[in-house]
């Protein structure tokens, strides 16, 4: 529904983007894309990069995700983020994540996480 399409993953890194629509518009005077779908590419993103970590044997659940908010993705834009698991131990993988739009030195949003490691 979100329209999120994987890029890139590999190692412990992962790359979706999430193309504008009008359906994922939170404000419809200004066309900006609602912050949960932001959110949900985030935590898609992040449980992605934990699944291609090559110590990461299974699945993987959202223990906790934090995000900040930097300012509204620009109306139009493509939506990109970036994630890649920084450490794992047997039980928990830790993330950060990045969110840009076609202003790539200006973040949507960054992301730091903690993920559930599956074993086997």
């Amino acid at each position: 529904m979100l329209g999120m399409q994987i890029e890139e993953i590999d190692d412990g890194y992962a790359r979706i983007i999430m193309p504008y629509h009008a359906r994922l518009v939170g404000d419809p005077q200004t066309g900006v894309i609602h912050g949960g779908a932001v959110s949900a590419l985030m935590d898609t993103c992040g449980g992605a990069a934990v699944m291609s970590h090559p110590a990461a044997p299974g699945g993987t659940a959202t223990i906790d995700l934090r995000i900040d908010y930097m300012r509204a993705a620009t109306p139009g834009d493509t939506i990109v983020a970036e994630a890649r698991c920084t450490h794992i131990t047997r039980n928990v993988a830790f993330v950060r994540a990045t969110a840009v739009d076609d202003d790539k030195d200006n973040p949507v949003a960054t992301a730091t996480g903690a993920f559930s490691v599956e074993g086997t």
